[in-house]
């Protein structure tokens, strides 16, 4: 057998094993990445895959680069349909010069933030002068008329990074300044080369008669003259991840069996509340600084219902004159203020509307929660506005507060947690009241984890009837998942990485 002979028998050996995706690509092997996914009709991850298989084939050789682009971030993108913000606040002036500031704020309707930046942008180009609480245009109709370099590059994106002129990459250097208007993603460029064998295989049209599965059209019309087409076995496969939870999901589901297995039952209910059970009920004063703005989110122009008249009328009597010996807030209840709706800032208001609902014939009884809680927080890498939070009552007329410590031990010991302590605390609703706080090893420092204690009788009279022992607690669940993930700030629970998800391992202590 002469050479070509042996490369022509080489050839047909290779098309018998082509697949369907490297069929549809061959004969374009002579073209760029782009054009072949442009003259296929497949899509960039199936032309990749096939190049992949071609590759292993000793068809052709990859070699793949990283680029580094600059695109519009999110906030990017809404400029440059709506324009940046000092574009905006100079088409005002032009109509309207010499406004005070506040009025010009209003007018050009920047948020106070944007404003701040306008004022510092348009000041830096010497485009504006702010005097006597004022501001005015300083610039000329040919000024106003030219596009910035920001407003360029805005409209110009996406680029490459080392393809930027000099004027551009002060541009980006000023944008990169500002929240999401631009941001710099590494791309990976994909090239080929084709080998001798593939020189000869490329451009080719070919037909497959290969049967590629067994289905019962194959068996039924089955004839010797059939052929199925040969897989490599040794071939490399793409990763297939099956689905599974989100992590954060995972740990809230084995928190859940903990207290289950412990005896609990679940308690659930709605993300939005009164102010009745998220406060009154659990004996936090009206005047509270709790209740501020800057802590809650209530609910405009809605007005709740409120529970049972009796339930209230105890409640009212427990913040105004105590009962059960005690002295009370001292101060004069408002129903109004009860009745504001609100976004739960914890889930401590399922425990209150649990006890309210439950029979003397009920107890002994015990609940758990893990639920979402929110707060009017500035969010950085330690806060959020929303987060978890795992909650917890044990009724019962012998319980005392060494039970409730032995409870929660139990919890972290099966969270991971081996080394628990608690401190004396003070909580509107407890008494005692302690704050339970866990031994980091690696850090080597003791890291706060929540609050517990043993509901007040201002607490358990009014919606139970009489002072039944209540233990109770309540713990920032996010804290816990972040101490075991590693994960160093809290965005990054929520910010879906899917190459991270697919790295996170279960949770198993």
């Amino acid at each position: 057998m002469d050479k070509k002979q042996e490369e022509s028998k080489e050839i047909n050996e290779i098309i018998e094993k082509l697949s369907p995706l490297e069929i549809k690509v061959i004969p374009f092997l002579n073209k760029k990445v782009s054009e072949i996914i442009k003259k296929s009709g497949l899509d960039e991850v199936s032309v990749l895959r096939a190049l992949r298989f071609l590759e292993n084939r000793e068809i052709l050789k990859i070699n793949s680069k990283e680029k580094k682009m600059v695109d519009l971030g999110t906030n990017g993108i809404y400029y440059k349909k709506n324009h940046l913000p000092e574009r905006r606040l100079l088409s005002l002036l032009e109509t309207d010069n010499h406004l005070p500031l506040d009025e010009a704020r209003k007018l050009s309707k920047l948020s106070e933030n944007e404003f701040k930046v306008s004022l510092g942008v348009l000041k830096g180009k010497a485009l504006i002068e702010l005097k006597d609480g004022k501001i005015s245009l300083t610039a000329s109709k040919a000024e106003l008329i030219k596009s910035t370099f920001e407003e360029q590059l805005i409209n110009s994106l996406p680029l490459e990074e080392v393809s930027l002129s000099p004027e551009q990459m002060h541009a980006l250097d000023n944008l990169k300044k500002r929240k999401d208007i631009v941001e710099i993603k590494t791309k990976s460029i994909i090239e080929f080369k084709l080998t001798p064998i593939g020189a000869q295989i490329a451009g080719r049209e070919i037909k497959s008669e290969f049967l590629e599965e067994v289905t019962t059209d194959v068996i039924k019309t089955w004839t010797k003259s059939k052929r199925f087409r040969k897989y490599d076995i040794q071939a490399h496969v793409p990763v297939i991840y099956g689905g599974k939870k989100h992590f954060v999901n995972q740990s809230i589901a084995y928190a859940k069996q903990i207290w289950l297995d412990l005896g609990f039952t679940e308690m659930s209910g709605a993300m939005t509340e009164t102010s009745f059970w998220n406060f009154d009920a659990l004996f936090t004063p009206q005047d509270h600084p709790a209740r501020e703005m800057q802590d809650t989110f209530f609910l405009k122009k809605i007005e709740s219902k409120l529970p049972d008249p009796s339930i209230v009328k105890k409640v009212k009597q427990a913040h105004e004159s105590g009962l059960s010996g005690s002295s009370g807030w001292n101060y004069q209840w408002h129903e109004a203020e009860a009745k504001k709706a609100l976004l739960r800032t914890h889930t401590t208001c399922l425990s209150a509307r649990t006890l309210a609902m439950l029979k003397p014939s009920d107890l002994p009884a015990k609940y758990f929660a893990i639920g979402k809680v929110f707060r009017n927080e500035t969010i950085d890498w330690s806060h959020a506005f929303e987060f978890y939070q795992t909650e917890g009552i044990v009724i019962d007329e012998n319980a005392n507060l060494q039970h409730l410590l032995g409870y929660i031990k139990e919890f972290y010991k099966k969270m991971g947690f081996e080394k628990i302590r608690f401190r004396p605390s003070f909580f509107a609703y407890t008494e005692p009241s302690v704050e339970i706080e866990a031994y980091h090893p690696e850090k080597k420092i003791w890291i706060e984890l929540g609050g517990a204690g043993i509901f007040r009788p201002e607490v358990t009279v009014p919606l139970l009837g009489k002072p039944i022992p209540v233990l109770a607690w309540g713990q920032g669940f996010d804290r816990i998942i972040m101490d075991y993930y590693k994960i160093k700030d809290l965005r990054e629970m929520y910010s879906n990485d899917l190459k991270d998800l697919r790295n996170k391992k279960f949770w198993i202590k």
